[in-house]
């Protein structure tokens, strides 16, 4: 998760990364794109405090349940990134986001079934 924060942190500052990201027709992403990558920023540190919790490595979440519940809607997010990602026109987006999303969303399934 923090290198996917540090990735769309790059993007947004500009770095000529945006092939790997968002359909990858901008290298450098335009203003529009760049908002996108700041809200998965907080996405992702909301996906991180959550798998952290159901990992039992933190609790900030006071419903187990949600959490619970929450673990499994986040697998299922990971697993719909594999098919939007290997969907995706830009070949270095397919190589690396695809197989980045298989190993996320094992690793939350692993960690939604604890």
């Amino acid at each position: 998760m923090v290198a996917l924060i540090i990735f769309q942190a790059a993007l947004i500052a500009g770095a000529p990364l945006g092939h790997f990201a968002w359909g990858g027709q901008d290298r450098v992403l335009p203003i529009r794109k760049r908002l996108g990558s700041a809200t998965s920023i907080g996405l992702y540190l909301i996906f991180a405090v959550l798998i952290l919790q159901r990992a039992g490595l933190a609790e900030v979440i006071p419903w187990p349940a949600v959490v619970s519940i929450a673990s499994w809607v986040l697998a299922g997010y990971f697993l719909l990134g594999i098919v939007l990602n290997a969907a995706s026109r830009s070949r270095p987006e397919r190589w690396t986001m695809a197989p980045l999303c298989v190993v996320l969303a094992g690793l939350t399934g692993l960690v939604a079934l604890s």
